[in-house]
C-alpha cells in the first residue's frame, strides 16, 4: 500500500470515527471511544485522556486504553513542569522521543500504573479559544518513533473528539438540571396536596362557625361575619384551584363524562358571576340559542372551565364594559366565546397567558387578584375532553376567550 492510499484509508477512518462520536453522548463511553481510536489511529500501545476540571483548573486523568480501569482516575497532572500541561498551555501538539529523560514528564503515571512511558504524543483539546484538556498515544508500536503524520492525525482526531465532550458534558448538564427540576415539581405537588389537606379542616371550622353565628345573629352580624365568609370562601378557591392544578398534572384527574345541556350551564354561570360584575359597574349578559346544547362531557369540569373564564373577563373589565358569554355550535363541535371589553392582551402575551403562574401584570403592581392558575386549568381540562381553547385580544379594546369541544364523543373515548 502506498503511502497515498494509507493516508486516504486514515481519513476516511477519521470520517467513520466522528460519526461514531457525535453519535455517543454519555460522557464516559465517549472518552473510552476516543482513548481506543487514538491508540488505534497512530499505531500505539495505549493512550489516555486529561481534561481540565473547571472548579480546581487541574488536569485529571479521565481514561486510558492499556491501562488497568482506576488507576490513572485519581490522579492530577500538575500544569506547570508536565507535559500534558505544556500542551495545554502552549495548545501546541508535542512529541517526547524520549519520555523519561524529559523533565517535564510526570513519574507518578508510572508508579500507579506501572505503565513505562517510553514515547509520548500530546495534542491539545480545544474547542475555539478554549483548550479543555489533552490526548496522549503512548508508546508507537515497534519501538518506532511519532512522526508529522501521527500528529497531524491525532489533531484530527481531538478536533472531533473536543466537540463530542464538550457536548456530551452539555447533555449531562441537561440532564441533571431536567432532573432537579423534576424533583422541585414533585416537592410542589407533594407541598400543594399536604399544604391543602391541613388548611381544608380549620377552613371548613370557619365556614361552618361563621354560618352558625350568621343564623343565629341574624341582621345583627353585619358585615363583619360576611366579610370572614367571603375571605374563607375565596381561601377555598384557592386551595380547591392549586388541587385542580395538581391532579391535572399528576394524571390523577378522571373525567366523569355525561350528555347535557350546556346553555344551562353557562346560563347559571353568568347568574352566579352577576353580583360580582354589578359591584365593579360591568354589564354582563349571555346570548344562547332558543334550544338544547347538548354535549358529552364532565358537567362539573366544564362549570369549573367557565368559571375561571367569566371571572377573568369581569376582573380585567373596567367599570362601565361588558362581558358577553356566546354560545354555538361549528361542525362537530360546540363553541364557548368570553368576550369582554377590558384592558386587552398584548400580543407577545398571548402564547404564555396560558402557562402556569403567568401573569399580564407586573406582580409587585398589579391591581387584579388571582394566582395565574385558571387559565392554565382551562386549558388542561380542554385538552383532557379533547377540545381546543385559544385566545384573541386587541390591546384597549378587549379580548375573546373561546372553548371548543367535541359534541359526539362517545364514553371510551374520555
Amino acid at each position: 500500500m502506498s503511502d497515498a492510499e494509507a493516508r486516504v484509508r486514515r481519513l476516511e477512518r477519521i470520517l467513520e470515527i466522528s460519526r461514531e462520536l457525535t453519535s455517543t453522548v454519555a460522557l464516559e463511553p465517549l472518552l473510552e471511544k476516543i482513548g481506543v481510536m487514538a491508540a488505534e489511529l497512530t499505531d500505539s500501545a495505549g493512550s489516555s485522556i486529561l481534561l481540565r476540571d473547571m472548579r480546581t483548573g487541574e488536569l485529571r486523568f479521565c481514561t486510558a486504553a492499556g491501562v488497568p480501569p482506576g488507576q490513572l482516575a485519581d490522579i492530577a497532572v500538575p500544569i506547570e513542569g508536565s507535559i500534558a500541561g505544556t500542551v495545554l498551555t502552549s495548545r501546541e501538539p508535542l512529541i517526547a522521543p524520549d519520555a523519561q529523560a524529559d523533565p517535564r514528564h510526570y513519574g507518578e503515571v508510572r508508579q500507579q500504573s506501572g505503565l513505562e512511558v517510553r514515547s509520548l504524543l500530546a495534542v491539545p483539546l480545544q474547542i475555539k479559544d478554549r483548550c479543555i484538556g489533552v490526548v496522549e498515544a503512548v508508546n508507537k508500536q515497534g519501538g518506532q518513533q511519532f512522526i508529522q503524520e501521527d500528529v497531524e492525525t491525532l489533531m484530527a482526531l481531538a478536533a472531533q473528539a473536543a466537540v463530542a465532550i464538550e457536548n456530551a458534558r452539555l447533555v449531562g448538564a441537561l440532564r441533571k438540571a431536567y432532573d432537579r427540576l423534576g424533583q422541585l415539581d414533585r416537592l410542589k405537588s407533594d407541598f400543594i396536596a399536604i399544604a391543602s389537606h391541613e388548611l381544608r379542616t380549620p377552613l371548613s371550622l370557619i365556614l361552618l362557625y361563621a354560618a352558625v353565628l350568621r343564623g343565629q345573629l341574624g341582621d345583627a352580624s353585619g358585615t363583619q361575619v360576611e366579610a370572614v365568609q367571603r375571605a374563607a370562601m375565596r381561601l377555598k378557591n384557592i386551595i380547591d384551584t392549586m388541587l385542580n392544578l395538581r391532579y391535572l398534572e399528576t394524571g390523577q384527574m378522571d373525567l366523569a363524562p355525561a350528555c347535557f345541556d350546556l346553555r344551562a350551564e353557562v346560563e347559571g354561570a353568568c347568574e352566579d358571576y352577576e353580583a360580582l360584575a354589578e359591584t365593579g359597574g360591568v354589564e354582563l349578559f349571555a346570548n344562547v340559542p332558543d334550544g338544547e346544547v347538548l354535549v358529552f362531557a364532565d358537567r362539573e369540569k366544564v362549570r369549573v372551565m367557565l368559571d375561571n373564564l367569566i371571572s377573568n373577563a369581569v376582573r380585567f373589565t373596567p367599570p362601565g364594559g361588558r362581558v358577553r358569554v356566546m354560545l354555538g355550535g361549528q361542525g362537530d363541535e360546540v363553541e364557548v366565546a368570553v368576550i369582554d371589553t377590558g384592558v386587552g392582551i398584548a400580543p407577545e402575551e398571548l402564547e404564555r397567558i396560558f402557562d402556569r403562574f403567568y401573569q399580564v401584570e407586573d406582580p409587585m403592581t398589579r391591581r387584579h387578584g388571582g394566582m395565574g392558575l385558571g387559565l392554565t386549568i382551562v386549558k388542561e381540562l380542554v385538552n383532557l375532553h379533547g377540545g381546543r381553547v385559544w385566545a384573541e385580544s386587541v390591546p384597549g379594546q378587549g379580548s375573546r376567550f373561546v372553548v371548543a369541544l367535541p359534541t359526539r364523543v362517545s364514553p371510551g373515548e374520555v
